[in-house]
């Protein structure tokens, strides 16, 4: 059977391989970032109607408020928020007590004192098999033949101490102490048969800076937030500044002979005078303000570190997806740019714990920033000074999010809707400089909004001259066509000339500009930075489907990876997985789902060696194929039930009460739905 007989847009396999000529379904890349849970169910992601039309007329306010009640009842139910109930244990024993420290509660505790009924009635551990274990044929991961601990004795049948803990055996120490489902690789017997918690403290100081991760924010500081108890004095004083600047502009606009000295703010107002001023044409001469307490002075944006990013490979921030533990693994793969997910201004200034966790850096990621994503001055500035004063140090940039295609976001002004709303970016990036100090600001945007009316190429200059973003990567879609057509990289190229060409013009240095769409090889890769004047091109879905595609770009070579070395990849996700989310039964079932989510992305490569032509391109669609062994094939599946057995390997078995709904949706696991 030759590959011509195969239907266009089909991947090339070789005859050898196929089961059968018909294309798979095209996984829907755009209701998976529209169906995202990152979104829904947010107290700021009630769709806001403001300025909604209904074809050309203009709702009034009661019929943007029913609309807005309409949309809300449209999205509620359990599938629709992807919302995952933590699982926890049947038994829930005290914290503090599980690490070995004195509960200051006592007998008032929520939780349980009692270690042995708590002992009893935990599950038996779990084994972390060695890459040593791994193998390529069934069952593909060796496990030993253990015995119970004691016989007779239920509050230690529960131990293998044989396993491994993936979390002492990074860092020396687990946290989560008698609750840790590895339990058998960190305790002890004393004399008195009770349990003791072992503590390797050579080890957990000698890697304690390489693999503690940075920017927690403590309840208190959180506590603050959520009450408006934290200051932001830099953020309040820019936005008195274009509070008057607007003021003076409607003046102006009402007395035609002013209409000259119109205040417009742009990155030269950061030059010219100090954040916390208030415009100078609010300014009363008779008032001294010598003795007012002002913020300091914030750094012009000339001062801003510049980026030096020519060449390097960056991850895209990746929405549920581009996770600590996922940016870990592609950092070992050689991601030299990290981005965090996308988090919303509104969420941060709420004092939200799960957007602030958003933040979370681990040691390995040697340039990292964080995205954000909002609508106005009033939301993103003064969560940029609370970001950058928390996050000082250890924050490399910030990235404005201009190309989120998803409606719950596009309709609150923000992502990709402020690509038509050039004045008010303007105002947001102006303000994030000021309010971030050293740390540089950079933007992320799409094409344009509608397919056939491509703006980028007039909003793109105005970005680091007048405004003062540091770097820019540019998606090579607009926000209507999402991914149904490939990325257009000849207007990128367009927009990457209008920019030198200003540049060139002010005599001011160049700004680093990414690309990004459609790379999925490295032949992919340097196609495009050789041809199309980029710096470097960002990778999302690529890195998605194949997060070693960082090495292969960094060797110059297509990597026909087997199935046992990627079988070590899902083992190191696992493993940065519960030093992220925890080795108690909560962790190992959060790392559980965002693993079986990560399968939901990487089960749709096709190994090179299958393939009649290379490089294998990202919208091929494959049809039913088997691999070179079983393990391959079985990495191939479109079925989460097989996505979960994979993760069984790693994390023991998944609890009868635990369901998954991966982002592409067709086929979930634990429910009706994914029973075919």
């Amino acid at each position: 059977m030759a590959s011509s007989t195969l239907p266009p847009g089909t991947a090339p396999i070789k005859p050898e391989f196929l089961v059968s000529v018909q294309p798979r379904d095209v996984p829907d890349d755009d209701a998976a970032e529209g169906s995202t849970s990152h979104v829904n169910g947010r107290p700021d992601a009630a769709p806001s109607t403001e300025g909604a039309e209904e074809g050309t007329k203009r709702l009034s306010g009661a019929q943007r408020k029913k609309l807005a009640k309409e949309e809300r009842k449209k999205h509620r139910g359990a599938n629709k928020g992807r919302r995952f109930q933590k699982v926890r244990d049947e038994v829930e024993l005290c914290f503090r007590l599980a690490g070995g420290k004195d509960c200051e509660f006592g007998s008032e505790c929520r939780y349980t004192h009692d270690v042995s009924a708590y002992l009893a009635a935990k599950p038996r551990d779990i084994h972390f098999p060695s890459s040593d274990d791994l193998s390529k044929e069934p069952p593909f991961v060796r496990l030993p033949d253990v015995e119970m601990s004691e016989e007779g004795n239920e509050v230690t049948n529960s131990l293998d101490l044989t396993t491994t803990c993936p979390v002492f055996q990074r860092t020396g120490e687990c946290k989560h102490g008698l609750k840790c489902r590895f339990l058998g690789s960190h305790v002890k017997r004393k004399e008195n048969r009770e349990l003791e918690l072992v503590v390797d403290e050579d080890k957990k100081a000698r890697v304690a800076a390489a693999e503690t991760e940075v920017n927690f924010i403590d309840a208190d500081t959180l506590r603050k937030i959520r009450t408006k108890k934290y200051p932001h004095p830099i953020a309040d004083a820019y936005l008195k500044e274009i509070q008057n600047a607007a003021a003076d502009e409607k003046k102006a606009e009402s007395t035609p002979e002013a209409a000259t000295e119109a205040v417009t703010v742009n990155v030269s107002e950061v030059e010219a005078q100090p954040s916390d001023a208030p415009a100078a044409v609010a300014v009363n001469p008779e008032e001294d303000h010598s003795q007012d307490d002002t913020p300091d002075v914030p750094l012009r944006a000339v001062e801003k570190k510049r980026l030096h990013w020519s060449g390097k490979t960056y991850l895209a921030p990746l929405t549920t997806v581009g996770n600590l533990p996922f940016r870990r693994l592609c950092v070992d793969y050689g991601a030299d740019i990290t981005c965090g997910e996308m988090g919303l201004a509104m969420s941060f200034l709420q004092g939200s714990k799960e957007e602030w966790s958003l933040v979370r850096r681990h040691p390995s990621e040697s340039i990292f920033g964080m995205q954000i994503a909002g609508s106005k001055p009033q939301l993103l500035v003064p969560a940029a000074e609370i970001i950058g004063r928390e996050c000082a140090g250890n924050l490399d940039f910030v990235d404005v999010n201009c190309g989120c295609p998803i409606d719950l976001v596009y309709k609150t002004g923000s992502g990709s809707a402020l690509l038509d709303a050039a004045g008010r970016l303007g105002k947001i990036i102006v303000g994030m400089n000021k309010a971030l100090g050293d740390i540089p600001v950079t933007v992320k945007l799409r094409t344009g909004v509608k397919d056939g009316k491509n703006t980028a190429h007039k909003l793109m200059p105005r970005l680091g001259p007048e405004w003062g973003a540091s770097a820019i990567t540019l998606h090579g879609r607009t926000r209507q066509q999402r991914y149904t057509k490939l990325a257009d990289w000849d207007y990128i190229k367009q927009c990457v000339e209008a920019v030198r060409a200003r540049e060139a013009d002010e005599n001011l240095p160049p700004v680093p500009i990414f690309g990004g769409g459609d790379c999925f090889s490295a032949e992919d890769y340097w196609h495009k930075m050789e041809n199309y004047g980029v710096d470097g091109v960002m990778i999302g879905r690529g890195a998605l489907i194949k997060p070693w595609i960082f090495t292969e770009i960094k060797e110059r070579r297509e990597w026909d990876i087997s199935s046992r070395e990627r079988l070590g990849l899902i083992r190191k996700y696992a493993e940065y997985g519960l030093n992220h989310f925890g080795s108690d039964t909560a962790g190992v079932n959060t790392t559980r789902r965002y693993l079986c989510e990560a399968l939901s992305f990487q089960y749709r490569y096709i190994p090179i060696g299958l393939l009649e032509q290379w490089p294998p391109r990202i919208n091929d669609r494959a049809p039913a194929f088997r691999g070179r062994d079983e393990l391959e094939t079985l990495l191939a599946s479109p079925d989460s039930r097989d996505w979960v057995k994979i993760s069984e390997m790693f994390l023991g078995p998944a609890p009868e009460s635990w369901t998954f709904t991966p982002k592409h949706k067709s086929n979930a696991y634990g429910s009706e739905e994914g029973q075919g």
